[in-house]
């Protein structure tokens, strides 16, 4: 993949709010949804980041792809993109072998990876695997998974691989993706943020699906995790047609995943227990001096005041 070892550079800079969000999934609805928050909003393409997974279980993969590159907001690749990029046979996303994952997988990648055209695929293919950013005094780094390894799940209860990550990112705060689940972490005065997806939702007990806003405050920035709301029942009803993937169609209703073997042992405990939203500040006196950045690989942005 010709995007697969990069991290873009752009020059222009992004006006604050961003809006960050996860996993489309194929989920048309949610996408369509999402769009109409960030209208409502007021914030462009331009300012929006997606971590990737633009196709996964549901039910309107080539349709979700092409209405993310209409809508133009800047993606990195997750392992899905890459898999259906190379048209590999199986998702890449990490799950242990003949796990309940793996076996669900079978079928939805399968259903994904016969429903995407070719020129879907060079699109996958052109997707850089990070983005960094230069914002209000701090270096923010948007990947997938794990830094070095794109289908790695990190969840808010592994700090000691939180603080790993954070090390490896030479950024002082992670924007990712793949675990599903949103929270914000806070590891030796830098952070790690996950603002959920919007395919699925963070099994919870709620049909709810997450996206990520961050905001100036003076020189400090606003980092807060959010519910969208959508049309979870057409989406459970297209998933139930197309026949691949019937656990996720329940999960789409009941807001609880088919399986959890990704889960550490607190998130499975958790499971069906209401996610609050969060919010957290990030002081520039926190992080004192920010380590110097190559401008060929940056997304030299700076993000003026709400």
């Amino acid at each position: 993949m010709s995007g697969a070892c990069t991290s873009v550079a752009l020059t222009p800079p992004l006006r604050a709010p961003l809006l960050v969000f996860g996993g489309p999934y194929s989920n048309i609805r949610a996408l369509t949804a999402l769009r109409a928050r960030a209208a409502e909003l007021g914030i462009g393409a331009s300012d929006i980041i997606c971590t990737g997974d633009t196709v996964a279980y549901c039910a309107e993969p080539e349709e979700t792809v092409a209405a993310i590159r209409e809508w133009g907001c800047r993606i990195v690749a997750g392992n899905c993109e890459e898999q259906l990029a190379l048209d590999a046979e199986n998702c890449g996303c990490g799950f242990a072998h003949d796990s309940p994952c793996d076996r669900l997988a079978k079928g939805w990648y399968a259903f994904a990876r016969r429903h995407i055209s070719s020129q879907s695929r060079a699109w996958m293919a052109s997707l850089p695997r990070s983005l960094t950013l230069a914002i209000a005094g701090r270096t923010v780094r948007v990947i997938h998974g794990g830094v070095d390894r794109i289908n790695r799940f990190v969840f808010a209860s592994q700090r000691e691989l939180i603080a790993e990550e954070l090390d490896r990112a030479n950024a002082d705060i992670v924007i990712a993706g793949h675990a599903g689940i949103p929270f914000i972490r806070k590891v030796r005065q830098r952070v790690w943020f996950n603002p959920g997806v919007i395919g699925m939702p963070a099994n919870d007990g709620t049909p709810d699906v997450w996206y990520g806003l961050i905001r100036t405050d003076g020189d400090d920035l606003i980092l807060s995790t959010h519910r969208l709301a959508y049309d979870h029942v057409g989406a459970a009803a297209a998933l139930r047609a197309s026949g691949h993937a019937d656990g996720y169609a329940r999960s789409l209703i009941t807001g609880l995943w088919p399986s959890i073997d990704v889960l550490p042992r607190r998130e499975r405990a958790a499971a069906g227990n209401r996610i609050e939203q969060q919010t957290a500040r990030s002081s520039v006196r926190a992080f004192g001096q920010v380590a110097a950045v190559d401008s060929r690989q940056t997304f030299n942005a700076r993000v003026a005041r709400a």
